[in-house]
């Protein structure tokens, strides 16, 4: 009666989770503990991640905090090893912390922002993924999931480095995914829309900008953290293991929409 229903089940796996002290990595970290998975809260502030698991542990879920700035080599090394000390394995990764110090012309661009954006946005990511990899392998195979966002998929005027990075996401993750296949890893990509997050504050905390951003997109209105957590969760779990390579685009049908500049 419920061969479908336990194919979401994540009991026994370990899921780290990278910016999820709050916005969308809580939400998609809450969404694996709920399921069943011992979950890795990740963000740059140790007091912060500890707040996050305590909540999480109150709630009767298995969580702890780990501190990792995701551009510190030997922050992410710890993380990983740290995981593997406490659990044993890792059996799903979610690279989500991000950043977009710049909003403005693509020629007037500061090459220190341009590069705090690549260094946060994608090449943490493949460092953590590569760091991630041998662990998988030696258990026969886990899931990565990279969150993009749909601006990685189309153009919109003054977000050219945050842009770039995130469409980088997508061919990492779709290269990792051709060459990890063989080693049962699976590595998809989420591209959310406009959802209430601190990163994306500058778009919807003024009032008029936001009615704007909503008239584009056909639901009418922007999404909340906890809309994105279904898709991680399905990632994660046995429901989706003929996946990868994927890019599944959460964003209230905005690129079906005329694209605003």
């Amino acid at each position: 009666m419920t061969r479908i229903k336990n194919l979401f089940d994540l009991n026994g796996k370990v899921a780290v989770i990278t910016g999820a002290s709050k916005g969308i990595g809580e939400a998609m970290a809450r969404g694996m503990a709920e399921f069943g998975a011992s979950v890795v809260i990740s963000s740059r502030k140790q007091e912060a991640v500890e707040e996050v698991a305590r909540s999480f542990q109150k709630d009767g879920l298995d969580a702890m905090g780990i501190a990792c700035h995701v551009a510190n080599e030997e922050q992410r090394e710890n993380l990983i090893e740290k995981t593997v000390d406490r659990y044993g394995r890792i059996d799903i990764l979610i690279n989500n912390a991000g950043t977009n110090p710049y909003f403005g012309p693509i020629d007037q661009m500061p090459m220190a922002a341009y590069q705090k954006t690549m260094d946060i946005n994608l090449s943490a990511p493949m460092e953590l993924s590569r760091l991630a990899y041998p662990h998988m392998k030696a258990q026969g195979g886990g899931s990565v999931m990279h969150v993009s966002s749909i601006e990685g998929l189309h153009a919109t005027a003054g977000f050219a480095a945050y842009n770039l990075s995130k469409a980088g996401l997508v061919m990492l993750a779709q290269n990792q995914a051709a060459e990890w296949g063989k080693d049962n890893i699976r590595v998809n990509v989420i591209c959310p829309g406009l959802v209430r997050t601190k990163l994306s504050a500058a778009l919807w905390s003024d009032e008029n900008n936001l009615k704007k951003f909503e008239q584009n997109i056909p639901l009418g209105r922007m999404a909340m953290p906890d809309e994105m957590a279904g898709l991680a969760v399905f990632l994660a779990s046995d429901a989706s293991t003929y996946m990868t390579g994927s890019v599944l685009v959460n964003d209230g049908g905005i690129l079906h929409a005329p694209v605003l500049s």
